[in-house]
């Protein structure tokens, strides 16, 4: 390629599976491991089990393989022009002013080391910077690899391909490398975060709440005030994620997030806002509020700032929290589930015995499973 005009696109040097990988959605996760293997880590979580463990292979091999895919495209592009690396930023830029379609404007990005969300804020969307800022990118490359060379001498290498053809690598083919799958890396993962939450708020949500000896209805047809519960759609602003009623009057909103002990007040900011009351037809219900969270930080003030607002805090980390979760129903709002007497020893039996009764694909919302990953959400 003694010339880029060879290839209509930078996106054309990915391998043509490169696509595939680059939306996500819960549906493409459900073909992957198969239902069992979800409710497995239902059961697992429901345990006190970790979610992130059971994902978090699925989403190492999807940035394995596109991490290599990027690798192939510089070393494509660097065949027959051993500059293409260093003009990668300025030949990315080029492309970025013509408005691609999201799949080619991401890895565009990426060559400027911005993931969809930081091109938004850097650039704030005006097509008249992103020449200035690909200019001081490749000046920052520069001195980076100014600093490299300072600090660690020069390095050069061959690097072979299948078909005898070689590419010379140095510091800047490396640091450009890099930069790219470090931004595309960062956007990979937040989007399966969200995408795996999603799904898994909904099924560990329902089973718990079936298990608890509650039925799934749909809230705009509910006539049955008695031990039913409704999921939300995301349509739903400042919706719960889960609303049961226990019976005519009396109900709870359930808020749930795997936000882990970095930062669950951000559960309790998004509750705090939740009203006391709600009205379906013209039966008014007092709501208590819980709120689950993976774990609880040791300076975390979660518990503490629940208790202003009246709000129940659960641990989905402890073992067996479906049985706490269950006494502090009973404790808080008189609610008797069987669950509340099984011993602590037989709890395990008993939730693998009740999971496998319960039909989970009816807690998959369509909306989640049909959605394609948004990589604009990410940072």
């Amino acid at each position: 390629m003694e010339s880029r005009e060879k290839v209509a696109s930078i996106y054309d040097l990915m391998p043509k599976s490169t696509e595939k990988l680059l939306t996500s959605s819960g549906k493409d996760f459900i073909e992957k491991i198969g239902i069992d293997v979800i409710r497995e880590v239902v059961y697992n979580v429901l345990c006190g089990g970790n979610l992130r463990d059971s994902t978090e292979m699925i989403t190492r091999r999807r940035i394995g393989l596109l991490n290599a895919s990027t690798f192939m495209m510089f070393l494509k592009g660097s065949i027959n022009n051993k500059k293409f690396a260093k003009k990668l930023p300025n030949f990315s830029a080029e492309e970025l002013k013509k408005k691609p379609r999201k799949e080619k404007r991401w890895v565009l990005e990426w060559l400027l080391g911005l993931t969809d969300k930081a091109f938004q804020n850097v650039l704030r969307d005006k097509a008249d910077e992103i020449d200035k800022y690909a200019k001081k990118y490749v000046g920052e490359i520069e001195q980076i690899v100014a600093l490299c060379e300072k600090d660690y001498g020069k390095v050069s290498g061959i690097v072979k391909l299948k078909d005898g053809q070689q590419v010379e690598v140095d510091w800047n083919f490396i640091i450009q490398l890099l930069g790219t799958i470090g931004a595309q890396t960062l956007a990979i993962r937040g989007s399966e975060k969200s995408t795996y939450g999603k799904l898994f708020e909904r099924l560990i949500l329902g089973s718990v709440l079936t298990l608890l000896g509650f039925r799934l209805v749909s809230k705009e047809n509910i006539t049955d005030f008695d031990k039913v519960f409704w999921l939300s759609e995301r349509k739903e602003k400042r919706e719960s994620d889960a609303t049961a009623l226990i019976r005519a009057g009396q109900g709870v909103r359930f808020d749930i997030g795997f936000i882990g002990r970095g930062n669950p007040e951000i559960s309790l900011d998004k509750v705090s806002r939740f009203e006391r009351e709600i009205e379906l037809g013209k039966q008014k219900h007092y709501m208590a509020t819980f709120i689950l969270v993976d774990r609880i930080g040791e300076r975390s003030r979660i518990v503490e700032l629940a208790k202003r607002i009246d709000a129940s805090v659960i641990q989905m980390s402890m073992s067996y929290w479906a049985k706490l979760l269950a006494l502090e129903l009973k404790k808080k709002l008189k609610y008797e589930s069987e669950l509340t007497s099984v011993p602590d020893a037989e709890i395990s039996k008993y939730l693998r015995e009740k999971l496998a009764k319960v039909n989970i694909t009816k807690f998959m919302s369509n909306e989640i499973i049909d959605e394609e990953t948004t990589l604009e959400d990410f940072s």
